[in-house]
Parts: structure tokens; sequence; C-alpha cells
């Protein structure tokens, strides 16, 4: 080989970054396929399961005995019934039949009160976890159902109930088994576990259960952390006094109802 020699060489070059596209093209293509099905299916289980909407579903079945637990509760108050409504509303008492039966309802929210209240409803626009307006056993019965569960930590779950048991005599108090397969918010099978990171991730491409799609980072960040399921460990701690019903759903506990009796 002489040094006047020339030599061509030819070099193959590929396109690993092409592929690479296509290769996650085409597995986000899949997840939202899986997506898709995925939702048609928790469709279903929404109508079915979860949608008190549907008077056949299970979630009308639970209220409706709901209801009637919470009925024997009322008529064995005194006369004159004194009750808080921790985060209610006027709906609930509607859908319970309860609205012309002399009772007389606080409403407690933090937004602000709504003006059209029926005859013997009023509304106060205070925390759950904060009622220093309230003077100690001022109202016969407290009701809360469905709230604790988004009012933060542990720590502020336990300052909500324990303002519950200083202001009422009688309390009951429902919320959802964080160990239910399905969680009732999002109605994602066993979301409550996933980290925090992907239940953030889907609730930004999504929407998933009852919410809308969150497209802003920190406003979905804040939606996921504002859920908080308790067990019935930790709902005894909170209520100690009090018994636990379970509400079931095919022989799995969907939701507590914690309903106790304070001595002064």
């Amino acid at each position: 080989m002489g040094s006047g020699d020339v030599y061509i060489v030819r070099v193959r070059i590929r396109r690993p970054t092409v592929r690479l596209r296509q290769a996650r093209l085409c597995r986000s293509e899949r997840l939202d396929t899986l997506a898709t099905a995925t939702h048609k299916r928790m469709g279903l289980f929404h109508h079915y399961i979860a949608d008190n909407r549907n008077p056949r579903s299970w979630a009308s079945r639970l209220r409706r005995a709901r209801f009637a637990r919470f009925r024997e509760v009322l008529d064995a108050l005194p006369a004159t019934k004194r009750i808080l409504d921790v985060g209610g509303t006027v709906g609930f008492w509607q859908n319970m039949g309860a609205l012309d039966e002399g009772l007389a309802v606080t409403l407690l929210n933090r937004r602000a009160p709504p003006n059209d209240l029926p005859r013997g409803f009023s509304a106060i626009q205070c925390d759950a976890r904060d009622m220093r307006e309230i003077a100690d056993r001022t109202f016969d019965l407290v009701l809360s159902s469905s709230v604790i569960e988004h009012v933060g930590t542990f720590d502020d779950q336990r300052r909500m109930a324990d303002e519950i048991r200083r202001v009422g005599k009688q309390y009951i108090v429902q919320t959802p088994n964080r160990y239910f397969p399905i969680e009732p918010h999002f109605l994602l099978p066993l979301f409550q576990f996933y980290p925090q990171v992907l239940q953030v991730e889907l609730t930004r491409r999504f929407a998933l259960g009852w919410y809308a799609r969150i497209d802003d980072l920190e406003q979905a960040r804040a939606h996921v952390a504002a859920h908080r399921l308790l067990d019935a460990r930790e709902l005894r701690a909170l209520f100690p006094e009090a018994v636990l019903h379970r509400e079931r759903v095919a022989g799995l506990t969907k939701s507590f109802i914690a309903i106790g009796t304070l001595r002064d």
C-alpha cells in the first residue's frame, strides 16, 4: 500500500433518535389506548357502583342505608334538636327527606354561606379544624359526611375530630375506608397507594372520577394533597368513644360511620 493511495471509507450512520422517538410515540399511543379502555371500564364502575344519581347503584343503596342510620340517631334526640352539619349542604337534608321536620340545622363550611336557606337552617363560615366561636356542647348532634378526609394531614384531621367532640353532645362522622380497592374520589383502583408524583401526573393528564383534568402542576399537587383517607385504626384514635359501623360492598368495607356520645 503506497503512500499515494487513496481509500474511501463509507460509514453507515444510524439514527437512533428517530427510532427512539417512534418508540416513545408508540408507547404513548399504547398508554392512551390503555387509559381510554380503563376510563370506559371505570365509567361503568362509576354508573353502577359510585354514582348517587343512579338509584340502582351501590352508592345509592349505601346512602339510603346511611340515611336510615342517621334517622335512628335523629329520632332519639330531644324534641328541640340543634344540629351542626360540618361541610353540609341543604341538598343532603333534602335527599334525606328532613327539610320540614322542625330541625334547627347549622351548616358549617369554609366558603361563604348561601343566602336562600330553608326555614330552620342557618349557616356559618368557619374552618372545621378551629371552631373557637362555638361554645362547648352547643349542639345536640354534630354530623359530618365525607369531609374529614379532605382537611389535610392526620394532625389536621385530629384537630377537626377534637372540635367535633368539643362542640357536640353526640356525633356522626362518615368517611371512606382507605383500604377499599377503588379510591372513591378519583375512581381508580388503589389510587390512594400510588406515589404522589404519579397521582399528580395522572391528574394532569386525565379527568379522573368526579374531577376535571388539572393542567397546572401546583394546583394538581394541592388537589392530590387534599385527599387523605383514613383506616379503622386511625378513625378509632380520632373518636375513641365511638361505635364504628361499616358500610360494605361485596363484603368489603367501603366506608365507616363513627357514632359517639360525649359524657360531661
